[in-house]
């Protein structure tokens, strides 16, 4: 029997690759099983997934989500409302998409938390928890992702519970998205890079030419991965030897995550009412791995992808202090490309049918400052307006899911400072979408001390959605 193992066939970074398969099969072993327990107790539940479109930097809902005409000069910005298809709910000028579906989706202009640094309120908003740590990434509780991907009823074998789509220079913890006590199994498979270039792949899909025939053989598979065990598992996550790991083995031996991970497979059509830069191609990515099985697909959108304006007037991500952009400029670069992207989703997910069982939520990890700011460009060297950091109130989009939709929930003040009415938490949206996959939030995990801790320890369905 070959040998796996051997350097003469296979380079240490070309068995790293494989490896990394090896642990996402054994990670899903684990998985399978407890879906099977669940599903036998609850065979009636719905396939239902969830798209987190993950605003990293923070979304200025007063130029999206919630615009205040009647604000002073400096609190109100560059940009006046326009009316959508449900009257009484206005959107930025700059999102005309969105208006001509707001019976689609429903938005949450009343969220609020506590934490106005970037690490602190992603670990707030994506995990459902008070962080311990305020500062760095590294989550110190799972992501809801994660969770996710270990407690889903149901779902089929073969499939990638958990992925994530960010940019190539990143990792887990880049964005809060870690496992923490679930361990290493449960974070989400990095979907990393542009999927709008032509030269985009996933490298962890990548299966290397020697390798795959021997893949595709089940039998020497389990000898292989044998012997790769003492090299490759640090986590423990290698132990799974039943059916359920000859099931995890799927993901090796069929194409179907390869087939979601093609995006030429789709029509040119689709393609381009989705827009061809990296926000359109990664909305397009989740919806093709939601029908592959997916359970948890979050999206990174960061750069939109088309060239910096001369002026040097914009910023990677979506954070506009002043040092970083002209505010008001970038968002004339920016937004329209969200705007494409998020409303050809929500329009694809419809007429395919999906709407019911795909839950889409649109968030950052908070607002910006309602009080346009003063500062000297980094790039531009000129004193330009910005946003600053606002957990004070934000807003989110959610859509399908059999929500209520065309409705706004909750309200900001007159400027946009602070919740006026219904105010609501990050939990709050999460107890809506574990509501929605079937998940009790009154389950718990051990931590690494071996405490029960629940996996949302506060937080309810948003019932104006339901």
């Amino acid at each position: 029997m070959p040998d796996l193992m051997s350097s003469s066939q296979v380079t240490r970074r070309r068995l790293l690759q494989t490896g990394s398969l090896a642990s996402l099969a054994f990670g899903n072993a684990q998985l399978l099983r407890a879906r099977a327990a669940t599903r036998a107790t609850n065979p009636a539940v719905r396939d239902t997934s969830v798209i987190l479109i993950w605003l990293t930097g923070g979304l200025s809902h007063i130029e999206t989500y919630d615009p205040k005409p009647n604000a002073p000069s400096e609190y109100r910005g560059d940009f006046h409302p326009i009316a959508s298809k449900v009257p009484g709910i206005n959107l930025s000028q700059l999102l005309p998409q969105h208006a001509a579906i707001a019976d689609r989706f429903s938005l949450l202009r009343s969220l609020t938390h506590g934490y106005a640094g970037h690490d602190g309120a992603h670990k707030r908003v994506l995990t459902g928890r008070i962080p311990k740590t305020p500062t760095g990434f590294v989550n110190d509780a799972p992501g809801v992702g994660s969770i996710v991907g270990k407690l889903r009823e149901h779902g089929p074998p073969g499939v990638l519970p958990f992925t994530s789509g960010q940019r190539a220079d990143t990792n887990v913890d880049a964005y809060s998205q870690g496992s923490a006590y679930l361990g290493k199994s449960y974070a989400p498979f990095l979907v990393l890079g542009d999927p709008s270039k032509q030269d985009w792949s996933v490298p962890n899909l990548a299966i290397l030419p020697e390798v795959t025939p021997r893949l595709r053989d089940r039998r020497s598979l389990l000898v292989q991965f044998d012997q790769m065990r003492h090299q490759l598992d640090h986590t423990g996550v290698m132990d799974a030897s039943d059916r359920f790991q000859e099931q995890a083995f799927s993901l090796l031996t069929s194409d179907r995550a390869r087939r979601a991970f093609d995006l030429t497979q789709e029509d040119d059509a689709v393609r381009q009412r989705y827009g061809m830069g990296p926000y359109g191609q990664q909305a397009l990515l989740a919806r093709r791995l939601i029908e592959a099985g997916t359970s948890f697909a979050n999206v990174v959108m960061e750069h939109p992808g088309t060239p910096t304006p001369p002026a040097r007037n914009v910023v990677y991500n979506w954070d506009c202090h002043a040092v970083n952009c002209h505010v008001f400029d970038d968002a004339r670069w920016r937004v329209p490309h969200f705007d494409q992207a998020v409303s050809a989703l929500i329009t694809d997910l419809y007429d395919r049918g999906m709407d019911r069982d795909v839950l889409l939520i649109v968030t950052g990890e908070f607002g910006h400052t309602p009080r346009i700011s003063y500062q000297k460009g980094t790039n531009t060297k000129i004193t330009q307006p910005g946003r600053d950091h606002w957990p004070g109130v934000y807003s989110a989009l959610v859509s399908g899911g059999g929500l209520r939709t065309g409705q706004v929930v909750g309200s900001s003040n007159q400027l946009g400072e602070r919740p006026h009415e219904r105010p609501l938490s990050p939990d709050d949206i999460w107890a809506t979408a574990y509501r929605h996959l079937g998940i009790s939030t009154d389950h718990t995990f051990p931590n690494l001390s071996g405490r029960p801790m629940p996996i949302l320890p506060q937080g309810q369905p948003i019932r104006e959605l339901l």
